[in-house]
């Protein structure tokens, strides 16, 4: 694969208030009318009308992140075995891209996942092939 790629962890940025909610970054910690004083709480933090919802909330984003790290650890893993695959290919005069195999993978992740599983193939399969 001719592409260099940090292999180092990478951590995707955690998704802020203004993200998740479309408030604005300095609305997220304003309390609400009637509250008196400024606090910034979890339930703030999270857009949750309630402290247990926003337990729940922080519960799940901590379990995404910890899912996304091991996606992205998976997929620079299979970017790493698909180089191996594509080099001996090439040394054995074969070509870096087999298309029906990617046509294979193609309908797998339609499959699995429906059209926007064509989509996550196809980035797969741009992030896996390095630069033809």
């Amino acid at each position: 694969m001719t592409a260099t790629t940090d292999t180092s962890t990478v951590r995707p940025t955690a998704a802020t208030p203004s993200t998740v909610t479309g408030a604005s970054p300095t609305s997220a910690a304003v309390p609400s009318a009637g509250a008196g004083t400024a606090r910034a709480t979890a339930v703030d933090a999270t857009g949750a009308r309630t402290p247990e919802a926003a337990g729940v909330i922080t519960g799940a984003r901590e379990r995404i992140d910890a899912l996304d790290d091991r996606i992205i650890g998976l997929i620079q893993e299979r970017m790493a075995v698909s180089a191996v695959v594509q080099e001996a290919r090439i040394a054995s005069g074969g070509r870096r891209v087999n298309l029906s195999r990617e046509m294979e993978i193609l309908g797998h992740y339609r499959d699995a996942l429906g059209k926007p599983g064509t989509a996550l193939a196809m980035t797969l399969l741009e992030l896996c092939r390095g630069k033809i």
